[in-house]
């Protein structure tokens, strides 16, 4: 498998090696370039081999966000604000729908697997991201805004083109970040298009385990 070092940017790689096991609470940590913490998504783990990641984000578990200081979510705000100004934590909750996720440690994506209420497969969805190792929490990520939608027939579409220059003027990373994340999702879409694992039909019948309880969210992490 292809290893992409990230010693050049400007959050280093922890370093650090963390193996988890099934059942385990996992934290999905998405950090910012400028070393401060997003998004956090609590998980259960499926499996765990230290290069790759398989675990569940539930319906229904509480997650970190950030918002802007009067409530504001990021998809609330102009586009030219989105990428801008302070950010507070704040407690919000995964709903809608279970997605299995498998994050790559080396790799600048992670494929999540999203399902109908009923647990029938809808769709993948590459989440582009900057690895950036681990730590005794769970794995850390730099969000690369621009993603790949894909679905079971082989089509797929780019998702938030629309952000990139706004993203890129805020300095969330710059055109060399861009220029990896745009060809891993190429050769994601490669993959996919030639019916390939992960677009394999691979984990299309997946359910969580009915006896793992939701995830919790540490009141620490709602600290600013």
């Amino acid at each position: 498998m292809l290893k992409t070092s990230v010693a050049n940017i400007p959050l280093k790689s922890t370093g650090v090696s963390h193996k988890w096991a099934p059942g385990d609470e996992v934290h999905y940590n998405f950090w910012r370039l400028d070393g401060s913490l997003g998004t956090v998504h609590p998980a259960r783990v499926v499996e765990d081999d230290g290069a790759h990641l398989l675990c569940w984000v539930l319906d229904g578990t509480p997650i970190r966000v950030t918002t802007s200081p009067d409530g504001r979510s990021p998809r609330q705000m102009p586009l030219a604000e989105r990428f801008n100004g302070p950010r507070v934590p704040a407690r919000s909750t995964w709903h809608g729908t279970s997605t299995l996720r498998l994050v790559y440690e080396h790799r600048w994506a992670s494929v999540w697997w999203f399902f109908e209420p009923d647990g029938t497969f809808r769709n993948w969805y590459v989440n582009l991201e900057v690895p950036l190792g681990r730590d005794a929490t769970g794995v850390r990520r730099v969000d690369g805004v621009l993603d790949v939608e894909v679905f079971p027939d082989g089509c797929w579409s780019w998702k938030d083109e629309h952000e990139l220059a706004d993203a890129l003027a805020a300095g969330r990373f710059d055109e060399q970040h861009l220029d990896r994340l745009r060809s891993e999702g190429e050769h994601m879409i490669a993959l996919a298009e030639a019916g390939r694992f992960p677009f394999d039909g691979t984990y299309c019948d997946a359910a969580p385990d009915p006896k793992w309880a939701l995830p919790s969210l540490p009141e620490g992490l709602l600290i600013a």
